[in-house]
């Protein structure tokens, strides 16, 4: 659905160059552009959702920084991590982690966990986290190699991607499925209302 109360001058620009958060703003019909962000992410050191909210905002100031707009636009920033039995997960490094890390999620729940940070131009933000409980049934080894040789395992927190075919592991989930994709759009709402914009009324009224 074509945006319908979005001011002409409505900015936002998104400090990930994940497709996944890109498709969900899309399905909203909010206009966005994507920067990417060079900030470093932190892995250990914070309690998870603290750390994921400080990643957030992190990739949203230096995405601010390197493109410097013309006026004062909306930066969203996110980060994503699963837990489980206490260890935070990230992005695998090779094959063999990602291995590691879907065996460890194999027949039990974990706590995917989004940061999410929204600036409006350099004085203000709104910083919060979303998180989401997710059960995998028992893999077998046949599950892991076939799953691992379709690499869809690479570049995603956790080593997978519910969208796609991890969607076959999966027996529960309890919270925001979106935010499993990477972006609690639920959360994204209440951070624009924090900082003055209708994200509702804006999409849809």
């Amino acid at each position: 659905m074509t945006p319908r109360r979005f001011p002409s001058d409505f900015e936002l620009l998104l400090a990930s160059q994940s497709p996944r958060r890109r498709e969900l703003l899309s399905a909203l019909g909010i206009p966005h552009r994507v920067v990417g962000s060079a900030a470093e992410e932190a892995t250990v050191g914070r309690e998870p959702a603290r750390m994921a909210e400080a990643n957030a905002l992190a990739k949203a100031r230096e995405a601010l920084v390197s493109h410097p707009p013309s006026a004062s636009p909306f930066v969203l920033g996110t980060d994503t991590v699963v837990v489980v039995a206490g260890e935070v997960l990230g992005k695998p490094g090779d094959v063999a982690d990602a291995r590691r890390m879907l065996k460890l999620l194999s027949g039990r729940s974990h706590e995917v966990i989004s940061g999410v940070a929204l600036l409006r131009g350099l004085e203000r933000s709104a910083v919060g986290s979303a998180t989401t409980r997710v059960t995998f049934r028992s893999l077998e080894e046949a599950d892991l190699d076939a799953y691992l040789a379709a690499g869809e395992w690479e570049g995603k927190a956790g080593a997978y991607a519910i969208q796609g075919i991890a969607s076959l592991f999966v027996e529960g989930i309890e919270g925001e499925y979106a935010n499993v994709v990477g972006l609690p759009v639920g959360l994204l709402a209440r951070l624009f209302r924090e900082l003055g914009f209708d994200l509702l009324r804006a999409c849809w009224l």
